[in-house]
């Protein structure tokens, strides 16, 4: 059974304690906003996404996720936001994800866990981490009062999971909270814990800038790379549209394909599944399917991010090489490098063509094939 899911960014904090002079959500690590990073991290987990901005930011963030969220005027408190956000979202929702921008490090695999979660019968889910430091309780004056047993207590992160419903009474019947899952407890509803990860730390304060850095470059990665190979010949029916490396070649008689028969891109897709152990082009968008008859290119590559994405990698780096005698590259390179790019969500690109000196089915003018290698990463 299909469950309609959404998620809401709550990404109208001012960052005061950042010393910054704007908000929070575009605070840049690495040159990403947090903003960016959390809505790129949720896009390929859930149907949509509701984005709360601070007053006079909402173009801003509208530039950064187009028309792929929904942006609206936040509240003046985090619970007021979260309930505009409520209200926005579509009716047929039944699973909603509450997400700070603050942490907008943290990973496609915590959200997918928590839905899940959900889905498996939960009514509320938040991801948590032990407690590794000795908690005292003080009192007024600042004497110990007592010391907590902390193999009992949970650092609580975000995004924190819910039936919609379940929010929505929470949210009726209390005023304020920094935390929705302890709205939901105040209304006698069980909040089940998953594992958290340490890339969701919230960032509040500058040294968590640091260690944001830290984990975003640590040696503890897994890196794994891929070949991926296709080939076309030309059609015979001269009508047919040249599609090559994202990019329509008018005056060009196109190949014969399931699809647009894009050999670039295709290859792109075989490395990058070869890469995260996802079968290969054929596995995945076979000719069996007829979802992807006549399908772009540029349409696998963003299924094929989305899918390695979801496999809990991030794309390093892609190369392709189109061999073939026409059409010529060059001029156009730096296009298809762009459309390319965008398909993959900015991840770098290189493109190249060569020609085989007239060997072989491309050599003669017979066809184009492709050549892809890509590299790939994730935190171990």
């Amino acid at each position: 059974m299909s469950h309609r899911t959404a998620a809401i960014i709550a990404g109208a904090g001012l960052g005061n304690r950042l010393g910054a002079n704007l908000p929070k959500a575009l605070l840049q690590i690495d040159g990403i906003t947090l903003i960016e990073r959390a809505f790129t991290s949720l896009s390929s987990v859930v149907d949509e996404i509701v984005i709360t901005a601070p007053t006079g930011y909402e173009t801003e963030f509208r530039k950064i996720v187009g028309e792929s969220a929904k942006v609206i005027t936040g509240g003046v408190l985090r619970s007021d936001s979260v309930r505009l956000a409520l209200d926005s979202l579509s009716p047929s929702i039944e699973y909603v994800l509450v997400h700070d921008a603050a942490r907008g490090l943290a990973t496609p695999d915590v959200a997918r866990r928590v839905l899940d979660t959900l889905k498996a019968g939960e009514s509320a889910v938040i991801p948590v981490l032990p407690v590794v430091d000795t908690i005292k309780e003080i009192d007024s004056a600042g004497y110990v009062r007592t010391t907590p047993d902390r193999s009992a207590l949970r650092s609580i992160q975000t995004p924190q999971g819910f039936e919609v419903s379940v929010l929505r009474r929470a949210h009726e019947a209390s005023e304020d909270a920094t935390d929705d899952a302890a709205l939901v407890e105040a209304l006698g509803i069980k909040v089940k814990t998953i594992d958290g990860e340490a890339r969701a730390l919230k960032i509040t304060n500058p040294s968590d800038i640091a260690t944001a850095h830290s984990l975003l470059h640590s040696t503890n990665v897994e890196l794994r790379s891929g070949i991926g190979t296709d080939a076309h010949a030309f059609s015979q029916d001269t009508s047919r549209q040249l599609w090559l490396a994202g990019l329509l070649w008018e005056g060009e008689v196109g190949v014969d394909g399931h699809s647009d028969g894009d050999v670039a891109a295709h290859a792109i897709c075989d490395a990058l599944f070869a890469a995260a152990h996802l079968g290969d082009l054929g596995s995945n968008f076979g000719t069996s399917d007829p979802k992807y008859a006549g399908a772009s290119g540029v349409t696998l590559l963003h299924e094929t991010l989305m899918r390695v994405t979801n496999a809990g990698y991030g794309i390093e780096n892609v190369s392709v090489q189109i061999v073939s005698n026409r059409p010529k590259i060059g001029p156009r390179r730096k296009e298809a490098i762009e459309v390319l790019s965008n398909a993959l969500g900015g991840a770098p690109v290189s493109v190249t063509a060569t020609s085989t000196d007239g060997l072989g089915f491309t050599g003669e003018g017979k066809g184009i094939s492709a050549i892809a290698t890509a590299l790939i990463s994730r935190v171990k």
